[in-house]
């Protein structure tokens, strides 16, 4: 595991650099928010870098319902019973198994591994909520209930898979050749590139993803975006 820190946001990287999976660990007042979980077996290393600490940790908020994300969370939680489960409300319905579409998304096939869990979410969000110093954006696209956190007084976006910099910053669904596995595991590509231009609409400072190195500023996020609407132009998404 690499701990990267950027001031109260620490980083933890598992599998660097051939194929990053990142978690982020913030620091709050009153204890750690953890922003996803990763695979099932990083949930020791998370656990003992939690430990480091002396303060609780508060909460896990998930970005969407994959499996390298999501693995973690029965095992960070029975460490943890106190720490309170948010994810999405669409997401939480992959969590529990169900992949129907709904009438008004696209009748596309879900990608990508959609473990369930045990644990129960001690809340289901929606976009314009705010908790622990974070507001909740529609992310969707990667999966249907995709969110992102953006911290509106530090300018921290925390995008999950909304974007990509392993392989080159990339909008999901835009697949990489030397990453290919988050554009490859996205649902709806159409979707993925409508919310990513309003994400970097909040013009974040650093923004942390789930696979790479965190962005500093928009321009590189701008440029992505540039490229996957010329694909989709190109290509004739349906």
């Amino acid at each position: 595991m690499k701990v990267t820190r950027f001031d109260h946001v620490h980083q933890l990287t598992f599998f660097a650099p051939i194929l990053p999976i990142n978690v982020q660990l913030i620091e709050r007042e009153l204890g750690l928010v953890l922003i996803d979980t990763g695979l099932a077996q990083n949930a020791e290393a998370i656990l003992a870098y939690i430990e480091t600490f002396e303060r609780p940790l508060l909460a896990i908020l998930l970005t969407h319902a994959h499996g390298d994300h999501v693995g973690g969370v029965d095992t960070i939680l029975k460490a943890h019973p106190h720490a309170e489960l948010y994810v999405s409300r669409r997401d939480a319905r992959l969590l529990e198994g169900d992949r129907t579409t709904d009438p008004d998304e696209r009748a596309l096939k879900l990608k990508g591994s959609l473990p369930k869990i045990h644990s129960l979410p001690d809340k289901l969000l929606d976009p314009g909520e705010r908790l622990f110093g974070l507001r909740v954006y529609p992310a969707a696209g990667h999966t249907p209930g995709s969110i992102a956190f953006f911290d509106e007084k530090e300018r921290i976006l925390f995008a999950g898979d909304a974007f990509q910099t392993r392989g080159g910053v990339a909008v999901a669904g835009d697949v990489r050749p030397l990453f290919p596995l988050p554009g490859i595991a996205t649902w709806d590509k159409r979707a993925a590139l409508e919310h990513a231009e309003k994400l970097i609409d909040l013009a974040p400072q650093r923004t942390f993803v789930g696979h790479g190195q965190p962005v500093a500023g928009t321009h590189r996020l701008y440029l992505a975006l540039k490229r996957a609407k010329r694909k989709q132009a190109r290509l004739f998404l349906r």
